[in-house]
């Protein structure tokens, strides 16, 4: 894969095969985030899980005490005194079944999160196919399937990121922008690695957490020793 000059001289800035501590991680991450835009920070977490066995899954939601930098369009399904509330709370659109088939038809898709009271799960159920490779299945375990949907909107506009096992057993969630400072991309970083810890799957023998990398968008990626969260 052929690489940019901003990447390739971003690269140069540190040992790639070295395994970081955390504050220097942040410090040289926001250095290599060299794009004309504010860049976030992500982190790719490896994990010895075997997501094909549903004791080993690992999905949860946590709160980031600084928030991810990105406004976050909420979805909400509900009917009459919920879809009023979730209005109240700030949520962007609210609907019922007329929303089917804006989504199943006409494609649309403008938000980030979708939010629905258990009641209306047998509608949202009908949008699976869509909704679920893109990973907008409202879900209890992340608190996106909820009769307290104020709760819902307000934790997700704060800055809550749900996190889960891709189909190789890697977990990718933002931690922030580059633009954060480092004392709150720390913050994130390590409220995002308690919430993963305890997450392990009890079913699981051996190593947890293989890697942990973080990265800008656009820039190399940072390796941090996965040994000192187990």
């Amino acid at each position: 894969m052929k690489r940019g000059k901003k990447y390739v001289e971003a690269a140069k800035q540190y040992e790639r095969s070295q395994l970081y501590e955390v504050s220097d991680a942040v410090s040289l991450v926001k250095k290599v985030a060299v794009a004309k835009f504010d860049e976030t920070i992500e982190v790719h977490i490896r994990t010895g899980c075997d997501g094909r066995h549903a004791d080993q899954q690992i999905r949860g939601a946590v709160v980031l005490p600084h928030g991810t930098g990105k406004t976050v369009r909420v979805l909400v399904f509900a009917k009459n005194l919920k879809a009023d509330e979730a209005q109240a709370a700030g949520a962007d659109y609210v609907g019922a079944e007329e929303l089917i088939p804006k989504i199943q038809n006409e494609g649309w898709l403008d938000f980030d999160v979708v939010v629905a009271t258990p009641d209306m799960m047998g509608v949202v159920g009908r949008l699976g196919r869509i909704l679920g490779p893109k990973g907008l299945m409202p879900n209890p375990k992340a608190g996106t399937v909820t009769m307290d949907v104020t709760k819902a909107i307000n934790d997700i506009k704060a800055g809550k990121i749900e996190y889960r096992l891709d189909k190789s057993n890697i977990i990718h969630v933002p931690i922030g922008k580059a633009s954060f400072t480092e004392e709150q991309l720390t913050d994130n970083f390590q409220t995002l690695m308690d919430a993963i810890v305890k997450a392990r799957p009890a079913a699981l023998k051996g190593q947890f957490l293989k890697s942990v990398v973080m990265s800008p968008t656009m820039g190399p990626g940072v390796k941090l020793n996965p040994i000192k969260f187990s």
